[in-house]
């Protein structure tokens, strides 16, 4: 089957997700921009873009979505004593860009380079500014050594990508970002695709029209823009064990 090609327009609508490839996993259509209603009109279907340096942008909808229950993320005991001990803090919203860079540079095993190149960088700073896309941070005094990053797609928060430079500091941003949107009735995180560390503390699969049913219920909140930062504050890592 041939691979539809997005046109100019960034408010047409995207290829039903049913049409995306099973091999590789999702693949749906290629081409378009990364403009912000292009964005949020992606994640509002349930799609998101994902390619590499030299690649067309590549837009994804794959079956089964790994998720959070955002009430029921699970820390381990002995990862709950470490951050009980660690003095570590945590806020929201106060170093987005510093959060996508590290995203971007942090050395990841088995995985040379990244996905998140410098444009795909210069959107979601933008969807930040315009209060869609949001981070939580991990601190060791006044040092950054944590966090994850994402975008608010109503009664699904579409979860990006994370990174630690300590042990355990990316859990407690995943920890951190999911009382975060339970509190808000946010009740489900997407992780987009499995993995064994994300399937350690709580994430499950749901079939892909479970997913797009969640997103596109009568009751379904809309997005909500804005920063997080005065209504999370600053809260310290025992606040999340």
């Amino acid at each position: 089957m041939r691979l539809p090609q997005l046109g100019s327009d960034p408010r047409a609508p995207f290829p039903p997700a049913d049409m995306a490839q099973r091999s590789p996993n999702g693949l749906l259509a290629w081409g378009g921009d990364l403009s912000p209603t292009r964005l949020m009109n992606a994640y509002r279907s349930g799609i998101f873009p994902w390619y590499s340096e030299g690649d067309p942008i590549l837009w994804w909808s794959p079956d089964p979505r790994t998720v959070f229950d955002t009430g029921r993320l699970h820390l381990s005991r002995r990862l709950r004593r470490s951050l009980r001990k660690s003095g570590w803090t945590v806020r929201a919203d106060t170093a987005f860009a510093a959060v996508l860079d590290a995203c971007a540079n942090t050395p990841r095993p088995g995985q040379s380079g990244t996905w998140i190149l410098p444009d795909m960088q210069q959107a979601y700073l933008l969807l930040h500014r315009l209060g869609f896309a949001h981070s939580i941070e991990v601190y060791e005094e006044d040092q950054l050594i944590g966090g994850v990053y994402g975008v608010d797609a109503g009664p699904v928060f579409c979860g990006e990508s994370m990174f630690s430079r300590r042990s355990g500091a990316s859990s407690l941003a995943l920890a951190a970002l999911c009382r975060q949107l339970s509190e808000s009735g946010v009740g489900w995180l997407d992780a987009q695709m499995h993995t064994a560390h994300l399937a350690s503390l709580g994430a499950i699969e749901l079939r892909r029209d479970d997913y797009l049913a969640r997103l596109s219920a009568p009751h379904a909140q809309p997005p909500a823009s804005g920063s997080w930062s005065t209504r999370f504050g600053h809260r310290d890592a025992r606040d999340f064990t």
